[in-house]
């Protein structure tokens, strides 16, 4: 293929994050960070995931409800030039409004909103701080939430799903009398993004409950006079449109081919697939059944092959009268995404090493370029900002939450965050001869309602005495952005427990564990795990206290950078000389120290920096009669929801985490539910698979093994601690709600 012009697409950077750009008149227009997450149904859009500099990247083309065949047209085209011009590696996916992908939906956190109209209309995609604002919308959705606008009008409600009333400086939420908890903390969680992004912070929210107006007469009275009075019945609950997809077992393999003249796709195999039926001077198309196609080019296809892909994909829909919002995910030989290879029986990479061996590595912290962070990414999106380096000329101050009211933190205590407490970070730097501030709330697992509560409240007042001017950011505890690790260059100490109060005793305990992870100075933390043999993980690094010496010991799975980071951590850790200790070379102390050896999570499968099958997590539910999963992209132990069976795929292990309060019959046909996902698998897996059923609280390293930091005590403390009443304080505390709306939302439990 012949290089494509360096200047095509001028104003698209390299850097990791997230673009987006509307199509007019066959040109990328921008769209503002403050704007991410909104998608005017009258358009196309071009949304561009860069994983890391110059590394893996995922273009989607978003095509609107009301957009023109000549928008969607262009956007096909432009996807595929802005592909080129990448050096044809990103993966392109096409997205139908209301049938987005997991991983689409996943850079959106508070949700997606559809407004009217488009740029063709003369919109603008936002408007900061403007307050001139009337609109309804209804909100669907409790992991992917979507808000839809709709008609100003009573006629626009139902009893099943709820609306936020827009009026710019007020926003009033209606919670319709047949909604969920979690679909109401959705909700208010996009009413908050709203106000944040699009009116500056300065916008109140209200919330009402639909089974119960009479208690908020004043917030009815000024719906009735923006919406009028109410006559008739209201509608009974809307069913959400499921975007679950059930697997399917027609999965068949087609060649795309262009020697004739013009572009042939002919059948060539049904599943199992093999990957030794690819071959890299073709393309080929894989239908799963209707639900889903995923174009693979090889990279000695011809040019009119690859350049055609993506329209192939979409003539074939047409072809096989499949709905218009199939979604279509195309990706080059040596970038397959983990859903093409989970579609085949086995996989190997090309120069796949075996055993141990070393691979890729970014190289040491000196060698790491300095780039300038953009804040404005930040504002989007928090956990991209922490791609980029810090300028070296920022400052900062850090609080602690001590009887509701704000104590200084100790320069000399920087970096170290205990499990009792909440913080405030103050970051601040000059950007355009400006002060800038980023304002980071740090929540504590183990911290009380009142001090998560102060903790809000003290933020609004540092971001009031800054004339409004820090960006805010929430932080709970084991989810930090990488931002926030790039700020303490290496020395971020997560305490599991206890508090960093003066004159308050440490735990009273002598031997402790440290999980090290990171590479370098921008992504390494310390976190605390349980003093026993379960917590090691053959990945990564730990640092082991004791009254006697340090160990420091390395699993068989880590990298020489993690190694690195791992000694430079234990030094802050520990200022006396530590041991170093090899997995499988602990002397006897090592064990007694930890309580006598037992399993941990050491399958050899971890070791692999990039596993052949990446570990995979859905929700399930088989209610309809057939299985049902959507997938948890990028997940953590708070992704395991209480409510929901949840299936953990390591393609040579299946688990299902059952949760406390999961539906009772999902939870007796459990086991059918994981035989129904590897008989219906397209990959054609063997039914002898073993299936781990795992009970909430009760998990086994093997399982716990897959996650980040895994908290024992998550489940297990708070029941036994606070009783039958937990799960309301619990909720709040993990949602991370404002002051302002605490009150309110008391009702939504």
């Amino acid at each position: 293929m012949a290089d494509p012009a360096p200047n095509l697409f001028p104003n698209v950077s390299r850097k990791p994050g997230l673009q987006i750009w509307t199509i007019n008149n066959m040109e990328m227009v921008p769209v503002p960070p403050q704007g991410y997450g909104n998608f005017f149904e009258g358009d196309c859009y071009l949304v561009l995931y860069q994983r890391s500099a110059g590394g893996a990247a995922d273009i989607h083309y978003w095509i609107g409800g009301s957009s023109s065949q000549d928008e969607q047209g262009a956007a096909a085209i432009l996807v595929t030039q802005l592909d080129e011009s990448l050096g044809g590696s990103p993966v392109q996916h096409r997205q139908v409004q209301g049938a987005e992908s997991p991983s689409f939906r996943s850079y959106f956190k508070n949700g997606l909103i559809y407004k009217k109209g488009g740029v063709a209309s003369g919109f603008q995609h936002v408007e900061t701080n403007c307050y001139s604002v009337l609109r309804l919308l209804r909100v669907k959705g409790r992991k992917n939430v979507t808000a839809t606008e709709v008609d100003v009008s009573w006629n626009s409600f139902n009893k099943g799903d709820i609306f936020l009333l827009d009026m710019g400086k007020n926003i009033i939420q209606w919670n319709g009398p047949q909604s969920n908890r979690r679909e109401k903390l959705k909700a208010v969680l996009l009413a908050q993004d709203i106000r944040d992004r699009e009116r500056g912070g300065r916008a109140q929210i209200n919330v009402v409950e639909g089974s119960d107006e009479e208690d908020s007469p004043e917030l009815m009275k000024t719906m009735m006079a923006v919406l009028g009075q109410r006559t008739g019945q209201m509608k009974d609950a809307v069913p959400d449109d499921s975007r679950n997809k059930a697997q399917h077992q027609s999965v068949k393999l087609y060649h795309v081919t262009d020697n004739s003249g013009k572009l042939v796709v002919q059948e060539v195999a049904s599943q199992p697939l093999t990957q030794d039926l690819l071959h890299s001077t073709d393309c080929y198309l894989v239908d799963q059944g209707g639900s889903s196609l995923l174009v693979w080019k090889g990279r000695q296809a011809s040019p009119v092959e690859r350049r055609s892909a993506l329209s192939s994909a979409v003539g074939f829909i047409k072809a096989k009268s499949y709905p218009a919002t199939t979604n279509v995910e195309v990706m080059s030989e040596g970038a397959e995404s983990a859903i093409f290879k989970h579609l085949f029986q086995s996989w190997r990479e090309t120069n796949q090493t075996m055993g141990l061996g070393s691979t890729y590595s970014k190289g040491r912290i000196a060698k790491v370029e300095q780039v300038k962070f953009n804040v404005m990414e930040l504002h989007a999106r928090p956990e991209l900002a922490a791609q980029q380096r810090m300028v070296d000329d920022a400052s900062g101050d850090i609080w602690r939450i001590e009887n509701v009211e704000l104590a200084e933190v100790k320069p000399s205590s920087y970096g170290q965050f205990y499990g009792g407490d909440c913080y405030l970070v103050l970051y601040s730097y000059r950007m355009s001869s400006r002060q800038h501030y980023i304002l980071y709330m740090w929540q504590g697992r183990h911290a009380t309602r009142d001090e998560v509560t102060a903790c809000a409240f003290q933020a609004v007042n540092v971001d009031n005495s800054l004339q409004g001017a820090a960006v805010q950011v929430r932080v709970v505890m084991g989810k930090e952005p990488r931002h926030f690790l790039a700020i303490f260059k290496g020395k971020l100490i997560l305490f599991e427990g206890g508090t960093g109060r003066p004159g308050v005793a440490p735990p009273s305990t002598d031997t402790r564990l440290f999980q090290v992870r990171g590479t370098s100075e921008l992504n390494t933390k310390a976190t605390e795990v349980p003093a026993r043999a379960s917590s090691l993980n053959t990945n990564d690094v730990f640092l082991l206290k004791t009254p006697a010496t340090s160990y420091l010991w390395y699993g068989k799975g880590c990298s020489g950078d993690e190694r690195l980071m791992g000694r430079a951590m234990s030094d802050v850790l520990s200022k006396e000389d530590k041991q170093v200790v090899m997995e499988d070379q602990e002397p006897a102390e090592f064990w007694v120290a930890l309580g006598g050896k037992a399993p941990y999570a050491r399958d050899k499968r971890l070791q692999k920096e990039v596993p052949l099958h990446a570990p995979r997590l859905f929700e399930c539910s088989n209610q309809t009669g057939r299985f049902q999963m959507e997938e948890v992209n990028d997940f953590t132990q708070t992704d395991l929801d209480e409510e929901d069976v949840m299936l953990l795929d390591t393609w040579e292990e299946v688990f299902l985490w059952i949760g406390s309060s999961a539906n009772q019959h999902e939870t007796q046909e459990a086991v059918n539910s994981a035989l129904d996902y590897l008989r219906t698998h397209p990959a054609g897996r063997d039914l002898d698979t073993p299936l781990i059923s795992v009970k909430q609280g009760y998990e086994p390293p093997t399982f716990t093994g897959w996650f980040n930091a895994w908290d024992p005590h998550k489940w297990s403390v708070s029941r036994g601690a606070k009783g039958e009443g937990a799960g309301q304080e619990d909720f709040l505390t993990d949602a991370r709600i404002d002051p302002s709306v605490l009150t309110t939302l008391g009702s939504i439990l």
